[in-house]
């Protein structure tokens, strides 16, 4: 046998015995989200600290959320993520956290009642989508921006049903939606109507208001 056909095989063994781990997350992921409802997804940046207004904001809007019925999901981890977490169990909902191994070690935060452990980010991402009945984007980086993207490519293709997806800090998301109207719209890359999938809200009360409108508890 050459030693390209060696690697070959190799490569097929170990790309054979990976679908069985992926498919062992998504059994995870099935068994222990399918009974939680409803729920909220709560994304945002890892860097900020408690005490911070972003922070107190999150925990606010979570703990809101979870007095008026919902469980809060999350990445899991610090910053926004905490905060929502620590908000769902001052509400006394379930505080989930869907965890990621990252070469840089993410710890689970404390106040994260279920918690599961991911190793693949799409499969992370699939329960994200899949279990929430809603989408909340703080202030965050590339992971926010992703999560937020990807409910709206999936609803835009009609690949999941519509649900709300709102961003909170007009002074940090404006300049991004000002950006999707002038040259994604302007350009006709995409449709009115796309516009229509992001709301942009800084009041607490009135992002839950907004998802009380379209989510029946």
């Amino acid at each position: 046998m050459s030693e390209k056909q060696y690697l070959i095989d190799a490569i097929t063994v170990n790309d054979s015995w990976r679908l069985f781990k992926i498919i062992a997350e998504f059994v995870d992921g099935f068994e222990t989200l399918s009974d939680i409802y409803p729920c909220v997804s709560i994304f945002g940046s890892s860097r900020v600290q408690s005490g911070e207004e972003t922070y107190e904001k999150t925990v606010i809007i979570a703990k809101k959320l979870a007095e008026n019925g919902f469980n809060i999901i999350t990445g899991g981890g610090p910053g926004i993520m905490e905060a929502a977490n620590r908000g769902a169990r001052e509400g006394c909902s379930k505080s989930v956290g869907l965890n990621i191994r990252l070469p840089f070690e993410q710890k689970i935060n404390p106040y994260v009642d279920v918690n599961l452990e991911f190793k693949y980010f799409f499969v992370r991402k699939v329960m994200f989508i899949k279990y929430a009945q809603a989408y909340i984007g703080m202030p965050g980086g590339f992971g926010t921006l992703d999560e937020i993207f990807e409910a709206m490519t999936l609803i835009q293709t009609k690949r999941i049903k519509p649900f709300p997806v709102i961003l909170v800090g007009s002074d940090y998301w404006n300049g991004l939606l000002e950006w999707m109207r002038s040259d994604l719209l302007g350009r006709n890359k995409v449709s009115p109507e796309d516009m229509d999938m992001l709301t942009i809200l800084d009041d607490p009360d009135e992002v839950v208001k907004t998802i009380k409108r379209t989510v029946i508890v």
